[in-house]
């Protein structure tokens, strides 16, 4: 018999919820967490009291064992520390202090996202002999030259958004207004891109031939039609880097990660790298730039040896 008070029913109801304002993403992310802490408990009906620092921390464990990356965990502890706050607000759960101090709650910034620049070349310009990974490489190469938009941006793009070579939409995730001027060759890519689907009433009528544009935007179903897609992109960019050769893993984050670090290596400011990405703070920028390697800091660090060496030399 489900607890009507218990953890597990506070983060169905959450997710209840998350669904009927058609935030569907984020009640995916809280659904696969949810049903990941149920498997750990062996029930689908956790209470609150299984919610321990004890139980947290070999949940922790657990799924480090298990294969998945620290910025997962980190999203699933979260999730389960959303969920036992709205217990407390809502007087079904007690009110214990640092509780998930010891769960990972971080981001890791560790993890291999960017491309080389060699890399990121032969990927976006080395001819792949396929006709679809042409356009998959279409793609990939519009989400770097559009300032590393994301793919659900990209994808979400309606024919309104582009006017006198200006992109104006609000981001996916954030909402955030964002304003690109598409540079020629991108143009290039969008006019081979370009949805001739006649647009549909109460649908959105999309700039690229990525979704069909036959269902609201609110509507589940569309949100299954992104993720479908999605998956169809990352694998086919898989398919992609084989034929180029590339050792790297790629992603659709790949493009948007290359953009920020490259931008970086270049010496633009982190504020204007923010900016561009559409975050809403800096912290979040500072999470997709890859650390330099130990033979650049090397270098960096000689560098300043020598500066300070020789500093009294030029004087």
């Amino acid at each position: 018999m489900t607890n009507k008070k218990g953890f597990s029913r506070c983060g169905e109801l959450y997710i209840d919820r998350l669904r009927e304002e058609g935030r569907y993403s984020t009640a995916h992310v809280y659904k696969n967490a949810l049903f990941s802490f149920s498997v750990f408990c062996g029930t689908c009906n956790v209470s609150f009291r299984q919610i321990t620092r004890e139980s947290l921390r070999l949940y922790g464990q657990y799924l480090y064992e298990n294969g998945l990356k620290l910025n997962t965990i980190s999203t699933y502890m979260r999730m389960l520390r959303s969920i036992y706050n709205r217990g407390v607000e809502a007087g079904n759960a007690p009110f214990v202090p640092r509780l998930f101090h010891e769960a990972y709650t971080g981001i890791d910034v560790c993890q291999k996202r960017a491309l080389t620049a060699a890399e990121l070349h032969r990927l976006l310009f080395d001819d792949p002999r396929s006709e679809r990974l042409r356009r998959i490489q279409d793609i990939a190469s519009l989400l770097f030259q559009l300032c590393g938009m994301s793919f659900a941006d990209l994808a979400h793009l309606e024919k309104s958004a582009l006017e006198n070579n200006i992109l104006r939409y609000n981001r996916i995730k954030t909402k955030t207004p964002m304003s690109v001027e598409v540079l020629d060759s991108a143009m290039v890519k969008i006019d081979r891109l370009r949805s001739v689907r006649k647009s549909q009433p109460g649908c959105p009528d999309y700039l690229l031939d990525i979704l069909c544009g036959d269902k609201s935007r609110k509507d589940e179903k569309a949100y299954r039609e992104y993720q479908s897609a999605l998956r169809w992109f990352n694998n086919s960019l898989k398919e992609l880097a084989r034929a180029l050769h590339l050792k790297s893993p790629v992603t659709s984050y790949t493009l948007r990660h290359s953009w920020a670090t490259i931008a970086k290596y270049r010496g633009v400011s982190i504020e204007m790298i923010s900016e561009a990405l559409g975050h809403k703070s800096i912290k979040t920028t500072q999470t997709y730039l890859k650390g330099f390697g130990l033979e650049e800091r090397t270098e960096v660090n000689k560098g300043n040896l020598s500066y300070i060496r020789n500093c009294n030399v030029k004087g």
